[in-house]
């Protein structure tokens, strides 16, 4: 299983305010504020700890399929461009990358073998972002499981969580997209 999540810089710097008053408390524990307060680009903490926790919690609903709203409680320990989240008894390791244009974070469990890739957009419609990445995504599955993308469906259950459905099979995917940028993982 697998979460991922990316955050587009330059849509992060237009669309959010983090530096408004108790943001950093609804979303951050204590350690993590001070990580931010710490950091040199204390921008792109914010931003990397976000990415983390989503991708945390995107693996945790494939685990206990739910939905519900705690970032807080997801606590993320960081050590270079790795990382480990905790949620209650839940724990895994992130990896994380950070560009000039994007930061993506990818969550699991255990560090196996897992595909993934970012795009970047052309088309400005969200929908079209959204079609896009599935169809990229549907093409990879196909050439690790040499087959045709045509016999794939992205399915989600009632929670939102999506997985690769191949005959009888069903793969653990995760999806993201902010702005420009999106990314698929596969498990």
């Amino acid at each position: 299983m697998v979460g991922n999540d990316i955050v587009d810089i330059d849509e992060a710097i237009q669309a959010s305010n983090w530096q408004r008053p108790r943001f950093l408390n609804k979303l951050f524990t204590v350690q993590e504020q001070l990580c931010v307060h710490n950091s040199t680009n204390q921008f792109l903490m914010v931003w990397r700890l976000w990415s983390m926790k989503e991708a945390a919690y995107k693996l945790f609903t494939q685990l206990h399929p739910s939905r519900f709203y705690k970032p807080k409680q997801f606590e993320c320990k960081i050590d270079n461009l790795k990382g480990i989240v905790i949620f209650q008894d839940f724990k895994c390791y992130v990896d994380t990358k950070i560009t000039s244009k994007y930061i993506i974070s990818e969550a699991r469990l255990v560090e196996p073998k897992m595909t993934s890739d970012i795009l970047k957009f052309q088309n400005e419609n969200t929908d079209g972002k959204s079609k896009v990445l599935k169809t990229e995504l549907l093409k990879s599955v196909a050439k690790r499981y040499q087959t045709q993308s045509e016999i794939l469906k992205v399915v989600k259950n009632k929670f939102g969580v999506p997985t690769v459905r191949f005959g009888l099979k069903e793969i653990n995917v995760s999806l993201t997209h902010h702005g420009n940028y999106g990314a698929y993982a596969i498990f």
